[in-house]
């Protein structure tokens, strides 16, 4: 059954030219006198320096609106979010498991691993994995996990306690300030 052409609906974050419904506005911009204008004679003044007039404030009273190229604008919008984003920071977690039996060699490799981690900037979240009938030896598996903070209270700080959640117990641990080298 074909519900016939819809057109795709765009929302723009700004009203810009016609879409202004206020009818007065404060006009802002280049080679512009700063003043509030009837809507009809704002368009008209962007129009004449082959520009948009988009409405920048809307809530303002009377709403503010700035002559400019209005692709120009978002371009330099989009950008700026993108910006943004990149600078934003990324947390990896790392993980490592251990056994309720873990050998001390084996406890000492994955510490020296967690230290790198953590040197690495990632957090990490370390968990026994209590298989099968191991569950009854709760107790090994948080003396285990809290030994593991304690080797690693250098580097990092405890952000979650042991925990149990099912068959695992796991606890996180993040890179101290000053420690993480990019």
């Amino acid at each position: 059954m074909n519900k016939g052409f819809r057109p795709r609906v765009v929302d723009e974050p700004y009203r810009v030219n016609e879409r202004i419904t206020a009818p007065r506005v404060r006009v802002v911009g280049e080679n512009i006198k700063v003043d509030v204008y009837p809507i009809h004679v704002a368009i008209k003044l962007a129009q004449d320096q082959g520009l948009d007039l988009v409405e920048i404030s809307p809530n303002a009273d009377p709403p503010v609106c700035k002559v400019i190229d209005y692709s120009k604008f978002k371009y330099e919008q989009k950008k700026k979010q993108k910006e943004i984003k990149s600078n934003a920071q990324k947390t990896v977690v790392k993980e490592i498991r251990f056994g309720p039996n873990t050998d001390e060699h084996d406890f000492n490799f994955k510490v020296k691993h967690a230290v790198n981690f953590l040197k690495e900037g990632a957090k990490v979240k370390s968990y026994v994995h209590f298989a099968g009938r191991s569950i009854v030896y709760k107790e090994r598996g948080e003396i285990l996990l809290l030994k593991f903070a304690q080797a690693l209270e250098e580097v990092g700080k405890v952000e979650q306690l042991p925990k149990l959640e099912g068959k695992r117990m796991y606890m996180m641990v993040a890179p101290k300030p000053g420690v993480a080298k990019k």
